[in-house]
């Protein structure tokens, strides 16, 4: 579930491309999704997201190393789509997002590793335990929108995968899986 916050990481990586200056980019929560995979006893994978998350990016697209980003993700936003699974995740056998509210990433540090892709790492933390995570970020695209010239839009896909168990969330592992599957999908736009 700190995938979510993992893929805010990723955002980072978007810095391959875009203004000639380091500046502050706003998150289109309209165009965003945080979601997660897991696996349900070997027989089948469970989906879910965050529907509630906000992101402060820093991007220079000529210093990719000095790309900042912190991600929040409120816990008790995830949706599984049933409702009883939901409350089992929100409650202490998962999140405990009455003790731990929020899911926040926070990066260390952006290396460029492709063209298009660079490897995001940072800390991660999850039910009040810290882990370094490191996310795959890939830019989709950078460019002015076709609906408004003037306002550069950069998207980006970032994964990869977190061990829930790392974060104290050892309910029914390995049976239901300790490895959990993120991707986020991002677009941003310069602030000013």
């Amino acid at each position: 579930m700190r995938k979510t916050a993992l893929a805010l990481a990723a955002l980072a990586g978007l810095a391959l491309a875009g203004p000639a200056a380091a500046e502050p980019y706003l998150l289109d929560r309209s165009h965003a999704h945080v979601s997660f995979e897991v696996s349900h006893l070997g027989f089948s994978l469970t989906q879910g997201w965050f529907r509630d998350f906000d992101a402060e990016v820093d991007l220079d697209p000529e210093d990719v190393e000095a790309t900042r980003v912190r991600f929040v993700i409120d816990a008790a936003s995830v949706d599984t789509t049933w409702e009883p699974r939901d409350r089992q995740i929100r409650s202490k056998d998962f999140l405990d997002v009455a003790r731990h509210p929020q899911i926040v990433f926070e990066s260390t540090s952006v290396t460029r590793t492709g063209g298009e892709t660079a490897a995001v790492t940072g800390n991660l933390t999850i039910r009040g335990e810290t882990r370094e995570v490191t996310l795959e970020a890939r830019l989709n695209k950078l460019g002015p929108s076709p609906f408004d010239p003037s306002l550069t839009v950069a998207g980006f896909t970032v994964s990869g995968e977190i061990d829930r168990t790392e974060f104290g969330i050892n309910y029914a592992a390995p049976a239901v899986g300790a490895v959990v599957a993120i991707e986020i999908q991002l677009e941003l736009s310069p602030a000013g």
